[in-house]
């Protein structure tokens, strides 16, 4: 069998690719820039985890190509190291060292000495997390909770704010777990990761749009009140269906201030089942802490009449195709993937299940609560209105 020829790539091809992969482009669109499949530019993309390799530059105090072409010439008129080096106006122990690093007096040669030292500088740094084992296994045991590597850096700082040696960046962790030859973390970590996928994507790979329908007498996001939208005051919340298989789903609540998740049982998608699942989950809150509810445009809340006549919460609906307008139950829901992942069916999780799922959730430290969790917010709303 002919074996097909390895495709090469140019630099300035190769940053074009980072380029396009950087603003979201999919692999099979890179692909069709240069008429080659998206298999080999996935292997260049995975070679690094998905990760730009950093541009090569030298470091400003080194030797420079000129200083050793000096150096070269002052050796062939038998000029000493220390005149050398006060002409130059470096240490006489950096041209000792450039001179015997690079083949004596005798055999001394800018070129072929520059190029030498560029290529010893090609050795990569060895990782922080490689470095500290204790601070690595903290790292690995905070991921099978499921915390995402921002979560983990943030609590670390929070919790060891005087210890710079237990502090690490969210972006040395994934880099850790993309790149497997650092020898860091093991791959296994990489299927508690909220999004499991082999190597690195941008934030702009995909655009999720909401299920939207004709919802009869629905109040328009845009009337929502001022401090609802600035979070000013605690009881607003956001929800949405998740679904698993079989036509399975639950309902998920997000209180906007605090971050809190409900997760609320269901045994249909139809209107009259949600909208008496909420009033049930409704119910459990004091009037102070459930004051309106912000949903998308799905028919599953055909009934919001009905909700809001039990409850006195008024509902107010997105505009179409705006999720980011529930942005906390967006968010919310794609960490709730960790625990039920697409394609399970969900009919089968109880609510004390659901519970217990909840409970992680709000146990996790978040970034825009300053790595504080959710269930400790919502604890302090909850000792305020009593």
């Amino acid at each position: 069998m002919k074996r097909r020829p390895r495709i090469y790539y140019s630099d300035s091809q190769k940053a074009l690719m980072w380029e396009r992969w950087k603003q979201g482009f999919t692999l099979h669109e890179i692909g069709k820039i240069f008429d080659r499949p998206h298999t080999s530019i996935h292997r260049i993309l995975a070679e690094t985890g998905g990760f730009r390799p950093a541009q090569r530059s030298r470091s400003s105090t080194a030797l420079t190509l000129a200083e050793r072409e000096e150096i070269s010439r002052a050796l062939v008129t038998g000029e000493s190291i220390r005149s050398i080096a006060t002409r130059l106006g470096r240490a006489p122990s950096t041209i000792s060292r450039e001179i015997k690093r690079n083949g004596g007096k005798e055999s001394y040669r800018a070129n072929q000495a520059d190029q030498a030292t560029w290529e010893r500088a090609r050795r990569p740094k060895r990782c922080k997390l490689r470095e500290n084992r204790r601070l690595a296994h903290i790292v690995a045991k905070k991921m099978r909770m499921f915390w995402s590597p921002e979560q983990i850096s943030g609590w670390l700082k929070h919790t060891y704010p005087c210890d710079e040696s237990y502090h690490v960046s969210h972006e040395t962790i994934y880099r850790s777990l993309f790149i497997q030859a650092r020898g860091a973390l093991k791959k296994e970590l990489l299927a508690h990761l909220r999004r499991t996928r082999g190597m690195r994507r941008s934030r702009h790979y995909t655009q999720k749009t909401a299920i939207h329908g004709q919802i009869v007498d629905a109040v328009s996001i845009s009337e929502r009140p001022a401090c609802v939208e600035d979070r000013a005051v605690p009881g607003h919340w956001e929800g949405d269906l998740v679904f698993g298989s079989g036509s399975s789903q639950i309902a998920t609540l997000v209180e906007r201030q605090t971050r809190y998740v409900m997760l609320v049982k269901l045994d249909g998608k139809d209107s009259q089942t949600v909208v008496n699942a909420l009033i049930k989950s409704a119910r459990r809150l004091p009037q102070e802490l459930y004051k309106s509810l912000t949903w998308d445009r799905g028919t599953e809340m055909h009934a919001h009449k009905k909700f809001t006549m039990a409850t006195d919460i008024q509902v107010y609906f997105c505009d179409p195709q705006s999720p980011w307008q529930r942005g906390s139950n967006e968010n919310t829901n794609g960490l709730l993937r960790q625990y039920l992942p697409k394609g399970v069916n969900i009919s089968g999780y109880s609510q004390v299940q659901l519970n217990a799922i909840a409970r992680q959730l709000n146990e996790r430290p978040r970034k825009t609560l300053g790595f504080h969790t959710p269930a400790e917010m919502f604890s302090e709303c909850v000792a305020s209105t009593g």
